[in-house]
């Protein structure tokens, strides 16, 4: 008589959920670990820069324990002067112990989901092709955008959430999110 044995790899449970204030701190942590100090340099953060994410689009994965395993965040953008509005994502980051481990798939997928559920009708990002074309991004519908600074034209990926809600855009990406409040701070 033969038997079988099946051996099943458990993964470690992670929720997505909505970023709060408190996960701040751990957020640029896993930032810092995953994409180095360079990351403040980059054209998408320059129309990150002074803005809150897009209302309801900034997610954490948390682990069993509550940690911050990943995050992903959308921003509001205007595609050129006076142009349709979209989404930028970005930074997409998973601690580096965990990679390979399905966070940042679970994230996009969660992300997308999320931001067609809300009515958004495109996304954007700068990215590698390989990894984001899964999701369905490529750079079909961006040759006609730019980014604000230095990027590499390759990798403008979009994906539509609506159905030509791309076509005949051009010009460079504007912010238009919600801005940072200032905190003023007194002197006694």
């Amino acid at each position: 008589m033969e038997m079988s044995v099946e051996i099943v790899a458990h993964a470690p449970a992670f929720a997505m959920v909505a970023e709060t204030v408190a996960d701040v701190a751990a957020r640029e942590a896993l930032l810092d670990r995953a994409m180095g100090p360079m990351r403040r340099k980059k054209s998408s953060e320059k129309l990150r820069r002074g803005r809150r994410p897009s209302e309801g689009l900034a997610f954490v994965a948390r682990d069993v324990s509550g940690s911050v395993a990943g995050t992903v965040r959308l921003w509001d953008v205007r595609l050129g002067e006076g142009g349709p509005a979209a989404l930028l994502l970005g930074p997409l980051a998973v601690d580096p112990s965990l990679k390979n481990a399905g966070i940042g798939s679970a994230l996009m997928r969660h992300a997308i989901a999320e931001a067609a559920r809300l009515g958004h009708a495109a996304i954007l990002l700068v990215g590698d092709a390989p990894y984001y074309g899964r999701f369905g991004f490529s750079a079909d519908k961006t040759g006609r955008l730019a980014m604000p600074g230095p990027y590499e034209r390759h990798r403008l990926l979009a994906l539509e959430l609506m159905d030509g809600a791309l076509d005949g855009v051009l010009g460079t990406l504007k912010a238009s999110g919600r801005k940072l409040k200032v905190q003023a701070t007194l002197a006694a």
